[in-house]
């Protein structure tokens, strides 16, 4: 049964046509993905399907009491003053909607429910409307990029709140794992019209694959007739009758057919060569640094040396101090201790969350070629408008001007200047908001050849497992150190926190313990080998501790265990679950005190049982 028909839709802005002509069903039991590069309209089809805009052809049928809630990509909260107004809008006032408001803005970091929404960020607000469109009643959920600005933690959350959701979907968003697992079909928009998939990403992929394929061998013998017809036109052919003439017309539609196959073809094999100036031996070294504002630690005494080809991610929660990490190796803020030294032939790239400021008024093509007229890559030498037409913009898009490109084209636009600019030290902040997967493609494409350093701050898993090779982790106000990408820090966690550590002997190696010591760190290790070469033997205290803090591990992951079975029964009872939630997390940081504690009393014990060996 159709709950959404989408018939026969056009739409343009000004001379830009976006879609002609364009059909979408939503039936029963639909989770439809949208995907496409940035400007061809999924933010625009989104709203004609909420009703939020009116289509210039075609019409929107929907069913009889079919309800939409829909999520856009900048809210607009109208008169709302605070988070709680605003989730509150429109719903019966009593004390388990106003439970579960509150339980929702919670879950999704927004602590201070009374506060002014004029006063919060971009990415605070876009969770407020998250919050308000998951708790409207809704048959249809419609949401335009979702998992902006939201941590891991957050994305696992919303990923399991849809899972579960009863009615249909149509969203758009970047983020390749979230998609692969909330979708059952996928919709490109390319071109103006659509290509549908049965299946999530990963099915998509085989199918775009297949019809790259087709495409490929339907070129092939596109080109056979064209030789065949060129050489019938060199041979003098008179256009005398109206079938000669026929047959003249046929060679100019497949000259022309075959023009537009090649540029589809080149423009899913783009490939970018790195572009990077030349990194000496000395790189970026952290000393020691640690930041805090007031009484809140961010980072304390964390020392790492980068290497000339590191792949680093920096995660963690939303306001943990990721951002502030990033900002102090740029060099735009000062650590309250330590030293962070940069290398002379050092040039960072800085791709920041915020876009920065762009005269709305001038060009695509005119403010690449204010960084540089063209750029040396390791195949030689590229002008700015090949760079340009390599991130997608084509030869019309570059004489377009700022002020008229979409949110996502301003975002690769900026990428653009930032690798434009040749540097050798990438610091990514949140690259892949805003991006199309196919931005995305080429982006990481480059990323694989870059001949330089490469920090990541992402929520992104999917970039995060295809860009890094470790991670630090912001934990309880300390970095720790995983080598790998996001599933294996994933897989770490999840195996520590459901073994109490034992399954690997010991937690995750701590930041400053890397393989590569800095003087610092000497020092630090030389006088920890002296402390272990003095005689030590365990306190009476001590040694019942560590008797029983096994035990006590095992029942406090019980304990976690079965509120996460009363959590997951009680997804709609919204006062409930506040409580079990808040349990949890008191119970998850007992436990990962116990364990911080057994590997004390553990190293304890190997000291003393080497100390034994050794008389």
């Amino acid at each position: 049964m159709n709950i959404l028909n989408l018939e026969h839709i056009t739409k343009n802005y000004g001379t830009h046509q976006l879609f002609t002509d364009l059909s979408l069903g939503v039936s029963s039991g639909d989770r439809i993905g949208l995907i496409g590069v940035n400007g061809t309209g999924k933010s625009t089809l989104l709203k004609i399907a909420a009703g939020i805009l009116e289509p210039d052809e075609g019409t929107v049928v929907k069913g009889r009491d079919v309800s939409i809630s829909y999520l856009a990509q900048t809210p607009d909260f109208g008169t709302d003053r605070s988070p709680y107004e605003a989730v509150m809008h429109g719903r019966r006032p009593g004390t388990e909607a106003e439970a579960q408001a509150r339980a929702m803005l919670n879950r999704l970091g927004i602590t201070d429910h009374m506060a002014e929404l004029s006063s919060l960020s971009g990415g605070q607000r876009k969770r407020v409307a998250l919050a308000q469109t998951l708790l409207s009643p809704a048959e249809v959920l419609i949401l335009d990029e979702p998992t902006n600005h939201l941590d891991q933690e957050m994305i696992l959350f919303l990923e399991d709140t849809i899972r579960r959701f009863k009615g249909e979907l149509l969203l758009v968003t970047h983020d390749r794992y979230f998609l692969d697992r909330v979708t059952n079909r996928i919709a490109e928009l390319d071109r103006g019209g659509l290509y549908i998939v049965d299946g999530g990403y990963e099915t998509w992929l085989e199918r775009k694959q297949e019809r790259e394929q087709a495409e490929a061998r339907a070129e092939d013998k596109r080109q056979n007739l064209l030789r065949t017809e060129l050489a019938w036109i060199r041979r003098g052919a008179q256009a005398r009758s109206t079938k000669q003439q026929a047959r003249i017309d046929r060679f100019e539609d497949l000259r022309e057919a075959s023009r537009e196959a090649r540029a589809r073809m080149e423009k899913s094999t783009l490939t970018v060569s790195s572009i990077s100036t030349r990194l000496g031996k000395k790189t970026v070294e952290l000393e020691d640094i640690s930041k805090a504002y007031g009484d809140r630690v961010l980072f304390s005494h964390f020392t790492y040396r980068f290497l000339r080809d590191d792949r680093v991610g920096f995660i963690g929660r939303n306001g943990c101090g990721k951002s502030t990490i990033m900002n102090v190796i740029a060099g735009l803020i000062q650590p309250d201790t330590g030293t962070v030294t940069v290398g002379e032939t050092v040039k960072i790239g800085y791709f920041r969350q915020e876009s920065g400021e762009m005269d709305p008024e001038e060009t695509v093509l005119g403010c690449v070629k204010a960084v540089g007229e063209y750029v040396r890559t390791t195949d030689g030498l590229i002008t700015a408008s090949q760079m340009c037409e390599k991130f997608l913009f084509d030869k019309k898009m570059q004489w377009a001007k700022i002020g008229n490109l979409s949110g996502g084209e301003r975002r690769r636009l900026q990428l653009l200047l930032v690798l434009m600019s040749q540097p050798n030290v990438l610091l990514l902040d949140e690259p892949t908001n805003d991006l199309d997967i196919e931005t995305l493609e080429i982006f990481e494409d480059y990323l694989d050849r870059f001949l330089g350093i490469i920090i990541v701050v992402s929520h992104d898993r999917y970039f995060l497992d295809r860009v890094v090779n470790r991670i630090f982790a912001f934990e309880d106000g300390k970095l720790v150190q995983y080598e790998g990408g996001f599933t294996d820090y994933y897989d770490k966690r999840q195996a520590r926190s459901g073994d109490g550590g034992q399954e690997t002997g010991r937690k995750p190696t701590p930041t400053g313990a890397v393989q590569e010591l800095t003087g610092a760190q000497a020092y630090a290790q030389q006088k920890a080998q002296s402390r272990q070469n003095q005689k030590r033997r365990m306190t009476y205290r001590e040694q019942q501790e560590y008797d029983h803090i096994d035990e006590e591990i095992a029942a406090l992951e019980e304990q976690i265990e079965e509120l996460d079975r009363q959590i997951g029964e009680c997804a709609t009872q919204y006062t409930k679950l506040e409580e079990l939630t808040a349990e949890r997390q008191k119970t998850a940081e007992e436990l990962s005190a116990k364990e911080d504690r057994w590997l004390e009393l553990q190293e304890l014990a190997e000291e003393i049982a080497e100390a034994s060996g050794k008389e």
